[in-house]
């Protein structure tokens, strides 16, 4: 199966379905299935001090280190001004659950599902296989 590791606190965004929209510097072209992951990198000090973000996972339990849902990656758009600018004015809760830059790409999921079980697993970069 083909996975995605993310840091705490975008993965189980992504998971609660308050974020549906992962940015990345890079493209890809692969579209389909997509698990993901939560590495176990620390959360960064600049997402602890934002209060709107933090007030999205309160409540939650973070997973650490687990494979902790599914859903389908469906397109992977370009970032340019106009696009980041429209996320900003219209869509401000996903706007603040990522790095909206022009320049960068937004890969938009859909159909996500929680996984009754989470999966104990390593991370890596890129997409991954897990076996």
């Amino acid at each position: 199966m083909k996975v995605l590791s993310l840091t705490e606190l975008y993965a189980t965004l992504i998971k609660k379905g308050k974020k549906q929209i992962e940015t990345k510097s890079w493209k890809t072209l692969y579209r389909g299935e997509l698990y993901i992951h939560a590495s176990n990198t620390s959360i960064p000090k600049k997402w602890k001090d934002n209060k709107e973000l933090m007030y999205l996972v309160k409540d939650s339990s973070l997973n650490f280190g687990n494979i902790i849902c599914k859903c389908n990656l469906v397109d992977c758009i370009y970032m340019a001004k106009e696009y980041v600018e429209n996320m900003k004015k219209n869509n401000y809760q996903e706007y603040i659950c990522g790095e909206y830059k022009e320049g960068r790409y937004a890969w938009i999921l859909d159909n996500i599902q929680v996984l009754e079980k989470p999966i104990k697993a390593k991370g890596h970069l890129s997409i991954w296989n897990y076996e």
